[in-house]
């Protein structure tokens, strides 16, 4: 079989694991510049795709129009109509079967999320480096006929700050650090008060710049953002875009095991990542991060770690386990990177 020419890669949610897609395909559209590339995902994810050569975009609709059984008929037909073929399925839930049943008589690939794996990992049966998501994502192209290195990447230039931006940051001229303390599950999110003493110490050689989701992020942000000098609460200020364009000026982006961190690794930004109940053996390190970007909580005193791949899970007792990791463990970490 020859080699396909125009591959609906699909990858719907979430924010984490769409945002390492973006420096497979980039790697992949460099390394194959005739090779086009449909990217089926939400709306609110498409900047995250933008610059990259022969990528579009086709936006799903799941909870409208491509709802349910006829609308991913629907949404079937409409994408056949963009001339794939071949399928890149990145993501491998119903949605994306569903939609490989209407797509009969095209190659579809589809990841290997390595569950029995994760399993084994998170029930303390291995605990060895798994093989990792950007790895994943790069085998399903490999089975496509395309190989794609991932050793050298490229990363895009820091964007130009538009004038609501360069608004909301001030006219301070100390070097910019983003802070993202939150995560989806209470298992991943570091102790506020503990980051709070991490930002105060940083807010005095840099100016900070706090991330997070409108309504009660925004407001915890903007509470600690009141309270100190060269801090700024960017939460729920800014749409998708911005933020990446803020984002890609920070000297480095400190962030639990969640999206955060995966927006600014996309684009060539230095990341700091703090671990709780979840480790990077299960995959989802920063891209392209220096092995020592990482504080984790102590394993010798929760030799369970890690019990969870999303931190949703974990035993009684490990809701304690960052503290094993301090402030000033963090600030040393800090010092290191950026020296």
């Amino acid at each position: 079989m020859s080699k396909p020419k125009h591959i609906l890669v699909i990858r719907l949610s979430a924010m984490g694991d769409v945002a390492m897609t973006v420096p497979v395909l980039r790697a992949l559209t460099e390394q194959y510049p005739d090779l086009k590339l449909t990217v089926l995902t939400k709306a609110f994810f498409k900047p995250l795709f933008r610059n990259l050569p022969n990528v579009t975009v086709f936006e799903a609709d799941i909870k409208g129009n491509h709802k349910g059984v006829f609308g991913l008929y629907k949404l079937s037909k409409a994408l056949k109509r963009t001339g794939f073929d071949s399928v890149a399925d990145l993501h491998n839930v119903l949605r994306s079967n569903i939609l490989k049943f209407f797509f009969f008589g095209k190659n579809v690939v589809q990841i290997d999320k390595g569950r029995a794996e994760k399993k084994a990992l998170t029930s303390g049966k291995i605990f060895q480096q798994l093989k990792t998501t950007h790895e994943r994502y790069a085998d399903v192209f490999e089975q496509l006929g395309y190989t794609i290195d991932l050793s050298n990447p490229t990363f895009p230039e820091a964007s130009q700050l538009n004038s609501n931006c360069l608004q909301l940051l001030g006219r301070d001229s100390k070097p910019l650090i983003g802070f993202a303390p939150f995560a989806a599950f209470k298992g991943k999110a570091y102790p506020l008060h503990h980051m709070e003493t991490v930002i105060e110490a940083l807010s005095k050689d840099y100016r900070i710049l706090l991330f997070g989701a409108k309504g009660d992020e925004a407001y915890q942000l903007e509470t600690i953002a009141n309270n100190y000098e060269n801090i700024v609460n960017l939460a729920g200020k800014l749409n998708l875009s911005d933020e990446l364009d803020v984002i890609s000026n920070v000297e480095l982006m400190i962030s639990m095991d969640s999206g955060n961190a995966h927006l600014a690794a996309m684009q060539g930004v230095k990341v700091l990542t703090i671990w709780g109940v979840t480790h990077p053996y299960a995959g989802f390190y920063p891209f392209h991060q220096h092995d020592n970007y990482a504080v984790l909580a102590d394993r010798a005193r929760f030799p369970k770690l890690p019990t969870s791949v999303y931190g949703n899970t974990f035993p009684e007792g490990y809701e304690d386990v960052f503290s094993t990791i301090t402030p000033e463990m963090i600030l040393e970490k800090v010092k290191t990177i950026l020296k």
